[in-house]
């Protein structure tokens, strides 16, 4: 840890002047270079500036980004060589690489200049959802769901008619998170639990009660809830459990590991309650 964070400063010893001519001439060759609609500049990013030199000194894209510290959800990297001035670099990007620098999904960037070579990284930090956002979270999701049930949809060779609303439940929340939770934790993506469970008994372990019906969506690697709830809509199985009528209950939950590939795992378990017989009411 010791020698990376040496290595970072090194990199950030690139005079401050020189990182905010390069910002410069990059953002004019996007906002005035390329002929486009208007958009906003790209910001300066110091881990990017690390990145770029990490790059320039012969890493790959992904390496430069990991030594730096720098999680990005997308990014791009650009080398030019023999350039000779800030009116050259400029020159250059806005002739061969508009489609980088107008990517809407690219948000910040780093750079580094030797001599006559230039390095440019430009990417868009990994933003996940925090713990304390997990009950808007289900929500909006729920949202989603509702809106697509009421309108009836096809999921993949089957049609489905408009179902009534599903219901949040805790236990079934709590169900849902317990599996997000193992599966960042092991990086795992399975509906078999990593202790062997199926949904149907962490279902029962939270102490839903009597069901006559359970079933289970998982994803990994979805950054919002319109992201997931799209990704299991357009997937046919997934679809089904959503969409299918005699669901009337759901819990939703995610659980966030940084050091695992998916960075969130997503689950939603839907059941049918058993009726509550009469002399128990």
């Amino acid at each position: 840890m010791k020698a990376l964070v040496w290595m970072l400063m090194a990199w950030l010893a690139v005079p401050a002047v020189a990182r905010a001519d390069l910002r410069d001439v990059v953002n004019a060759a996007r906002l005035q270079g390329c002929r486009s609609s208007a958009r906003a500049p790209l910001r300066d990013n110091p881990r990017l500036d690390a990145a770029a030199g990490w790059l320039s000194s012969g890493q790959s894209l992904d390496a430069a980004l990991t030594a730096a510290g720098y999680l990005a959800a997308q990014s791009s990297a650009v080398h030019l060589s023999g350039v000779t001035g800030d009116a050259d670099v400029s020159r250059v990007l806005a002739a061969h690489y508009c489609a980088t620098l107008v990517d809407p999904k690219l948000s910040e960037m780093g750079v580094q200049r030797r001599g006559g070579d230039f390095w440019m990284v430009l990417a868009a930090p990994v933003v996940v959802p925090a713990a304390a956002d997990a009950a808007a979270v289900s929500r909006q999701i729920l949202a989603l769901l509702n809106l697509a049930r009421a309108t009836g949809r096809r999921c993949g060779s089957k049609s489905f008619a408009a179902a009534g609303p599903l219901v949040l439940n805790p236990a079934l929340t709590a169900a849902a998170l317990a599996h997000s939770q193992e599966m960042a934790k092991y990086s795992e993506f399975a509906h078999q639990g990593h202790d062997g469970s199926s949904p149907s008994t962490r279902v029962a372990r939270a102490s839903y009660g009597p069901v006559l019906m359970v079933g289970e969506n998982i994803a990994a690697g979805a950054m919002t809830p319109a992201e997931v709830t799209q990704e299991w809509l357009e997937s046919p199985a997934h679809c089904e459990n959503i969409m299918e009528p005699r669901f009337t209950e759901i819990g939703i939950a995610y659980a966030v590991n940084l050091s695992s590939p998916a960075l969130v795992y997503w689950t939603q378990d839907f059941a049918l309650p058993a009726p509550v017989p009469a002399a128990q009411r």
